[in-house]
């Protein structure tokens, strides 16, 4: 037992209590201390530090998609180049935030280094391009066309050059195989907007800031099945960007391959061909102005007649989609937007209108039969037509007396279609309009599908115009004030027009409907419209909605959607009605037949060929050339804004792409070994497991006629062979000549 009283125990516990009730209470005092400290004398300096702290983001964009033909042929795809990169996280620790390293750096490029600190700033609202609009987080590109003795440079000297990486990476590239360009099918990239992100903060953001968008054609329509997804890995970092800790790693997912029903082959024959004809018809004289035409612009359209899968699409002028690659330069832009270069980013197979001319005679024949008049009726095809004091002539004037309506095609006689629109309009009452008025020429255009889209798989088509009673009234509506201010009775003759639309305007009048059952007047049509509705002659009737796209492939080839044709409707016509209007239509290219002299030789026997020519007036203008034709397999509608006659300008380069198609040489005899395509592609190229394909070698489209058998072609007018796509194994190469 202790010997310590009992007293003296009780105080030692009570001063050991007290002792650290003195050491918690101080404790609690310095606590208390320091957050005041903290939170109230240094609390908002610490708000600002702590505000900085944050999650970062470094994207590793996916690689996208490849477009291929309809063989698996590489339209767009990616190759491998040297990138040069900046990391401006690097830079700004420098003590002249990175200058000296980056004019370094563009001495090694040959670049301006104004031009390398340009690239690497941060884009807002006060500065333009170029400048780096993704995160500053990750590498920012310089460019993307470094050479392997630069990035060695770069790598070998890197205590001269922190901060900056030269690095193998995937880049979008227009392969253009055998010189086929595709621009404005295929479309461009440019990177995504502040705008559009900021459009989607109110759901999920589909978009990265280093996203790269589809701006028009295919790369616009599926571009969400060929951009994938972007890998991102977030890290943790300061108020002052040092990096803390990685957070998260999400794995980029590449993006899916598109199939087109295009075909390389014919598509540099189409736009070889195009450019070739506007080239050819430049050089002749139009006899109505006495100078030479411009052919300004033109489209050819290359259809599969049974499917209406797009063969092959081209636009003139066109443009290198490669400009887009890496950021197009303002000078790029300025040019591929300007009147002076006749805005080449337009598709006009899609978005150019013009009045249709002759070519519109099949839906005129068709409103008279569902009229009541019939096919095999006689009507008077006189040189010239009267209304009033004016006179509506007949091509050079020419009559033929009384013909039936596919005669009436066959020779393109204005007249008979004249009378017939006259007539019509007189039964539905003229400028008083009955309220039971059937309107055949107007509806029957519609129900081909003219005057709305035709639902081809591209963005940006365009309508067209059926100018019916409608019409006439609303464009009345929108431009009456206009006209009522401007017109004056007696006036100049653009005053006395302004006048008349003021007073009666909204008014059908009876040379509305003449002008208009020849295609003429207010009517605009697409080359795509013409071809669908040529198309569903060709197959019987049936209307579809032109495709490009024929399948999206997941990478590893394993899964396949295929895109199927769209019937989206039948032409308004019996079927007695489809069969003569190609009874009339084949004798087009016959003896007496408006386009006989450009189809001599033709195998009718074996490929039977219709067709019909167009020559459109345009206001303050010279005519535009239209030429519709089909096979069984195929229907190719061709026009040249500004271009003369349609079988005068664009009928040879459509006879030659036919050539090409079939094996055909100038006598019309066919071998199939140099047949590019004499039935349609059905079956979809394989991709394999690791993403390649076994895509088939062309050559560059040689326009000559074939030499007679053991002569050999002059050495001089050869064209060489491009390379084999890189990375791509391929069969013996296919000749792309023209037969």
């Amino acid at each position: 037992m202790s010997n310590i009283p009992e007293t003296g125990r009780t105080q030692r516990v009570q001063i050991r209590l007290i002792v650290i009730q003195v050491l918690v209470f101080s404790l609690l005092l310095t606590l208390g201390g320091r957050l005041w400290y903290l939170q109230i004398r240094n609390g908002e300096e610490y708000t600002t530090k702590a505000a900085g702290n944050g999650v970062q983001q470094v994207v590793q964009p996916a690689v996208r998609g490849s477009i291929l033909d309809a063989r698996g042929v590489p339209l767009a795809d990616n190759e491998t180049r040297l990138v040069v990169s900046a990391s401006r996280t690097e830079l700004l620790k420098m003590k002249d935030d990175g200058v000296g390293v980056l004019t370094r750096l563009a001495e090694v490029l040959d670049m301006k280094p104004e031009d390398v600190r340009d690239k690497v700033r941060l884009c807002d609202s006060k500065t333009p391009q170029p400048c780096w609009n993704g995160s500053p987080y990750q590498p920012i590109p310089v460019t993307d066309e470094a050479t392997t003795q630069q990035a060695l440079q770069i790598r070998e000297r890197a205590e001269d050059f922190p901060g900056i990486t030269a690095e193998p990476t995937a880049v979008r590239r227009y392969a253009a195989p055998g010189k086929a360009k595709t621009a404005q099918v295929l479309g461009y990239l440019s990177p995504v907007t502040d705008e559009e992100i900021q459009k989607a903060l109110d759901g999920p953001s589909p978009y990265l800031r280093s996203d790269q968008v589809g701006r028009s054609g295919l790369e616009r329509t599926y571009d969400k099945e060929l951009r994938g997804k972007a890998g991102v890995t977030r890290y943790e970092v300061d108020n002052l960007g040092r990096v803390m800790g990685e957070a998260e790693n999400d794995p980029a997912v590449p993006g899916s391959n598109l199939i087109t029903s295009l075909d390389a082959r014919v598509q540099a024959v189409a736009e070889y061909e195009l450019a070739q004809a506007m080239k050819t018809v430049r050089q002749e004289t139009d006899k109505i102005t006495g100078r030479k035409y411009e052919a300004d612009s033109g489209a050819v359209v290359v259809m599969e007649s049974r499917t209406g899968r797009i063969v092959s699409m081209a636009s003139q002028p066109d443009y290198d989609p490669n400009d887009w690659v890496g950021g197009i330069s303002g000078k790029q832009y300025a040019k591929l937007t300007s009147k002076k270069s006749n805005y080449p980013l337009l598709n006009r197979a899609i978005q150019g209108q013009a009045p249709a001319g002759s070519v519109f005679k099949i839906v005129s024949a068709s409103a008279a039969v569902r009229a009541g008049y019939p096919f095999d009726g006689r009507y008077d095809c006189s040189s010239s037509y009267s209304l009033g004091s004016q006179t509506f002539a007949n091509f050079e004037s020419k009559g033929h007396g009384p013909i039936t309506l596919g005669d009436a095609l066959k020779y393109s006689c204005n007249t008979v279609f004249y009378r017939l629109g006259h007539q019509e309009w007189s039964r539905d009452g003229g400028i008083k309009p009955r309220k039971d008025a059937k309107n055949w020429f107007y509806t029957t255009a519609r129900d081909f599908g003219l005057g709305s889209e035709t639902g081809i798989d591209l963005p940006n088509e365009v309508k067209g115009r059926i100018p019916d009673r409608d019409w006439k009234q609303n464009f009345w509506n929108a431009n009456k004030d206009a006209w009522c201010k401007e017109g004056k009775k007696g006036g100049t003759y653009v005053q006395q027009i302004a006048y008349e639309n003021c007073l009666e305007g909204n008014q059908l009048k009876a040379y509305d409907s003449i002008n208009y059952s020849i295609g003429q007047g207010d009517v605009l049509v697409t080359p795509i419209q013409m071809a669908t509705a040529y198309a569903a002659i060709s197959n019987g009737g049936t209307l579809h909605a032109p495709t490009i796209g024929k399948a999206v492939v997941s990478p590893d080839g394993r899964t396949v959607q295929e895109i199927k044709p769209k019937a989206q409707g039948k032409l308004p016509i019996d079927a007695k009605t489809v069969k003569d209007l190609d009874k009339g239509l084949r004798a087009v290219v016959e003896p007496g037949g408006t386009a006989a002299w450009r189809f001599g030789g033709w195998p009718q026997d074996k490929i039977p060929m219709r067709a019909k020519t167009g020559t459109a007036q345009v206001y303050g203008k010279q005519t535009t050339s239209w030429f519709a034709t089909y096979t069984d397999d195929y229907t190719i509608v061709m026009t040249i804004s500004q271009g003369g006659t349609g079988s005068g300008a664009s009928g040879p380069a459509v006879r030659k792409i036919y050539d090409a198609l079939y094996g055909l040489d100038e006598q019309g005899n066919q071998d199939l070994k140099r047949a590019l395509l004499p039935k349609p592609q059905t079956k979809l190229p394989k991709i394999q497991p690791d993403g390649s394909i076994h895509a088939p070698k062309i050559k560059p489209y040689d326009p000559r006629p074939v030499q007679p058998e053991g002569e050999q072609a002059d050495p001089e007018f050869l064209v060489p062979q491009p390379a084999g796509q890189p990375g791509l194994t391929g069969s013996p190469a296919t000749t792309g000549r023209r037969p």
